[in-house]
């Protein structure tokens, strides 16, 4: 096996956080507003403090841009990114898939940088999982877009995996949560938290005109609960269980990556980010080959300035530290801190749209 893909792994192999609850969407260019593809993921993870850098290409491996969680500075675990070939990924834990073996797991991270990479299709990915040596130390769904239209999710646990394309469903959408559609029936985690991403999504998926905002500005800012059919943001309640919601006190980030259209130059995919608790940041815009300064590790602990800030937002939400008081969500703060940063984001994407 190539010498970068052998190091990357084995580097990574201890190191990896362990995986929690994610959100995703992987969404055809036939059903985006803009005729690119989108990938979405909503992060969870025990790794908080984000950050957004960039790699330089070499002779044999293409620059990129991804997320790493705080303190990753070797870069080794990329949690989403995208390559100047077009390609982007991302991935969810699933919780349905064969278990993992008690020697090796927790490599989607180290996976999804050597996929960055090497590989500038979704084909090129298929061909990387077939390779990979077994057992592979993962349980995810992996997301995947491409600059020639693919985009696929690839289920994949130790010893192999499923592909779906989003372009074979009548709406050319796809969601992953926390469980596989190929794993065991009834197992797993975010069910309710798919059904919520379903509801918000409905009328943009029935539409065909899905957008980077809708995710980002919507659903991840989004307390309505699935299972109650309510919304807790319009509620009058001060104090709301966090539980079930698309964001949650772990939720570390929000990215879409905007793909390519057809025939379009390659740096015209956006990583459009959120830093931190989706509700308490708002979105800045990378591309593969440049990363703005507040995304990027300037701080000690190999840290971003947007993590810093958001870590401040997000404590007025969860300002009970005391007993099982961190699991409650002060509304009275979260709606008026949501509103000022998604008004923030609006003002980034209206930017970005002017040029």
């Amino acid at each position: 096996m190539n010498w970068i893909v052998t190091s990357i792994l084995a580097l990574a192999a201890a190191l990896a956080p362990c995986a929690n609850a994610c959100t995703s969407m992987v969404v055809s260019a036939r059903a985006s507003a803009s005729g690119r593809p989108l990938l979405w993921k909503h992060r969870d993870s025990s790794g908080d403090m984000n950050f957004v850098e960039h790699t330089a290409a070499t002779d044999s491996t293409h620059a990129f841009s991804a997320l790493y969680n705080g303190g990753d500075s070797l870069l080794l675990d990329a949690w989403t990114g995208v390559n100047d070939a077009g390609f982007a990924i991302m991935n969810t834990a699933s919780y349905n898939l064969a278990p993992d073996t008690a020697i090796l797991r927790d490599r989607e991270g180290a996976i999804m940088s050597v996929a960055l990479c090497k590989c500038a299709s979704v084909d090129d990915f298929a061909e990387l999982l077939g390779k990979l040596p077994r057992p592979m130390g993962v349980q995810a769904n992996f997301g995947v877009i491409d600059a020639n239209g693919g985009a696929a999710f690839f289920e994949t646990h130790d010893h192999g995996f499923t592909r779906f394309d989003a372009g074979d469903t009548a709406e050319g959408v796809l969601i992953r949560t926390n469980f596989s559609v190929s794993g065991n029936d009834g197992k797993g985690m975010g069910y309710i938290r798919y059904a919520a991403a379903e509801h918000l999504a409905a009328e943009a998926i029935s539409k065909g005109n899905i957008t980077p905002r809708l995710l980002t500005e919507k659903l991840s800012r989004s307390f309505y609960h699935s299972l109650l059919s309510h919304d807790f943001e319009n509620d009058t309640c001060r104090y709301v269980v966090d539980q079930d919601f698309i964001p949650r006190r772990s939720s570390v980030a929000s990215v879409v990556i905007e793909g390519c259209e057809a025939g379009r130059p390659l740096s015209e995919a956006t990583m459009w980010t959120v830093i931190g608790y989706p509700p308490a940041g708002h979105v800045v815009a990378a591309t593969a080959s440049y990363v703005p300064d507040e995304l990027r590790p300037t701080l000690p602990g190999h840290t971003s300035r947007a993590a810093i800030e958001n870590e401040y937002l997000r404590k007025k939400i969860f300002p009970i530290e005391a007993g099982s008081g961190q699991r409650y969500i002060d509304m009275r703060a979260l709606r008026e801190i949501n509103r000022q940063q998604r008004k923030l984001s609006l003002q980034a994407y209206e930017r970005k749209n002017k040029r």
